[in-house]
């Protein structure tokens, strides 16, 4: 057999290279596609149960090990990931967008117990089922998890492993045909449905913008900028001025900067308030453009990437003052804001900043504006905070009418304590920012690890119970756990919730965490409505997923 291969290598060695060879076979088959839908990081798990069936193995606590790693790295990258949108991502709109997610899930924990008391199918299995039905790996590892905490152990831990590989395969068809039915049941048609987004986006972003207002009001004459009515109470931003009678010397205005009727303005903020600040102060100068006036004022963007201003509001910098030099937006998450002076800032905050180019110079010292520190990880706030989830995964929580106090594990202890400290941002000099790339290459290493183990461990069995055991049996129960929610959610989001289509086809991805079914939606239309919802729900529908299973064990347990 080929796991005879191995066994003259010391135990690392063997549990290594098995791994090495299950992920490369399994990334190369996760990255064939049929219409763009592939198997994707799942192909690693087929990839360790084809090799286990063959009778590969690792050293049985070296490989434990390095599953349980490999989990740690996986939870703790996606919370650094979604901690910064978590919160927001429950305000306004997105409300609507993650209350449907929301039922998704909870509908499938019903379906997925309705299956497990109808079917008298073992509560692991249960487990492996849900999570494979619903492409979400890290719902697997937190059942596993979960199970092993209250003394599950030996065989019936890899029971979870081989229900989710006979679900997976039909959770990524559901999605797809989910999308279908919805589109055949109201003749919803994408072009118009993309029309129609963008125009309800158009009528409902507040954008930044910008506008020339030449003084009027005779009430204004003489007054200081900051005794100005309509600046400081609509909280618009004052950029530039330019005297009456000057011929295009552009200043930048301070708090005590004397304004005079007939002088020009440069307002920013959004079209709103620009409005009504206009209505205040005069009338629209159209034949003045002083962002292109003066060759002595430059704008230019800048990264907060200096340790010593994280946390400082925009008053506290006061850069006006210090160095003559206007903050005029601030670009957070992708969302554009108008800078307040109560608004603090956080590292990889984007400032648009005007003054002279020497001032501006100055002003790049004081804000980092490092490239090179976007790109690089700051390693020790990564150990400190899995240290900090190993350790909150492991406080007890007494739970009436439970036989074991509840702990959060290892797959939700650093999955909390990412959401928490890359929403606080940093504290002192560590700053819990990762860079896309890094944290992208933790979380993909970390899930291969985990699943590779997974099938390995699962592979001796698996073939044997899909063709001479329950593998089918379990494989139709789980399409019922896939499409169930998927096409009331569905349905009911369009025919209750009047919400657009595409919107739908986003959140339908997005409540499966699902890559391809995304990829799947953005084809359907040329419009970003399946991405914003994709994004809009992840974060809770993430969080959800891995608390999922553990809240089924315990409702399981308390009916045994």
């Amino acid at each position: 057999m080929l796991g005879q291969l191995l066994t003259g290598f010391n135990p690392i060695v063997q549990a290594l290279l098995a791994l090495c060879l299950a992920a490369t076979l399994g990334l190369a088959l996760g990255n064939l596609k049929i219409k763009g839908v592939g198997l994707g990081i799942g192909g690693v798990l087929f990839a360790g149960i084809f090799l286990g069936s063959l009778g590969m193995r690792g050293n049985h606590e070296v490989m434990d090990f390095l599953k349980e790693f490999g989990l740690i790295l996986f939870v703790y990258t996606i919370g650094v990931q979604v901690g910064p949108g978590f919160f927001s991502s429950l305000r306004k709109a997105g409300i609507a967008l993650n209350g449907w997610a929301a039922l998704i899930v909870v509908l499938g924990v019903l379906t997925a117990l309705g299956v497990h008391w109808l079917a008298d199918i073992p509560v692991p299995v249960v487990l492996g089922l849900f999570s494979g039905a619903v492409t979400n790996t890290p719902s697997l590892a937190a059942g596993q998890q979960m199970l092993g905490q209250i003394g599950v152990t030996g065989e019936d831990l890899t029971l979870p492993g081989m229900g989710y590989a006979v679900a997976y395969p039909f959770g990524i068809a559901g999605i797809l045909i989910s999308m279908a039915v919805v589109k055949l049941v109201f003749r919803a048609n994408p072009e118009a449905e993309a029309e129609a987004f963008e125009q309800a986006r158009r009528s409902k972003t507040a954008r930044i913008d910008t506008l020339n207002v030449r003084l009027t009001n005779p009430n204004l004459d003489g007054l200081r900028l900051s005794d100005m009515p309509g600046v400081e109470q609509l909280g618009v931003v004052v950029s530039r001025v330019l005297r009456q009678g000057t011929e295009g010397h552009v200043e930048i205005p301070h708090p005590d900067t004397l304004l005079h009727t007939g002088d020009v303005v440069l307002v920013v903020g959004t079209p709103e308030k620009l409005r009504a600040a206009r209505l205040i102060l005069g009338e629209e100068a159209a034949d003045a453009d002083l962002k292109a006036m003066d060759e002595d004022v430059r704008w230019e963007r800048m990264v907060v990437t200096n340790s010593h201003v994280l946390g400082k509001s925009v008053g506290e910098l006061d850069l006006l003052t210090r160095y003559d030099v206007v903050i005029s937006r601030l670009v957070r998450s992708g969302i554009e804001l108008v800078p307040g002076p109560h608004l603090h800032l956080q590292f990889g905050d984007i400032l648009t900043v005007i003054g002279s180019p020497p001032n501006i110079k100055h002003v790049t010292g004081v804000l980092g504006n490092s490239e090179k520190l976007l790109q690089q990880a700051q390693i020790m706030p990564i150990f400190i905070g899995i240290a900090l989830g190993v350790l909150l995964g492991s406080i007890p929580l007494a739970i009436p009418g439970m036989p074991a106090a509840l702990k959060l594990g290892l797959a939700g202890g650093p999955l909390l304590a990412a959401l928490i400290l890359s929403r606080i941002g940093h504290l002192g000099p560590l700053v819990w920012f990762m860079p896309p790339s890094a944290n992208h290459a933790l979380r993909e290493i970390g899930i291969v690890l985990f699943l590779a183990v997974v099938g390995l461990n699962s592979g001796e069995h698996f073939v044997e119970v899909l063709v001479h055991g329950e593998g089918l049996h379990w494989m139709m129960w789980a399409a019922l756990i896939t499409l169930i929610p998927l096409l009331v959610v569905g349905l009911c989001a369009r025919l209750f919730g009047k919400q657009n289509y595409l919107t739908i086809c986003g959140l339908l991805a997005g409540s499966m965490t699902d890559p391809p079914a995304l990829a799947f939606a953005n084809a359907v239309a040329p419009s970003e409505a399946p991405s914003l919802a994709y994004a809009t729900v992840y974060p809770l529908v993430m969080c959800l997923r891995i608390i999922a299973p553990q809240v089924m064990v315990l409702i399981l347990m308390g009916s045994l």
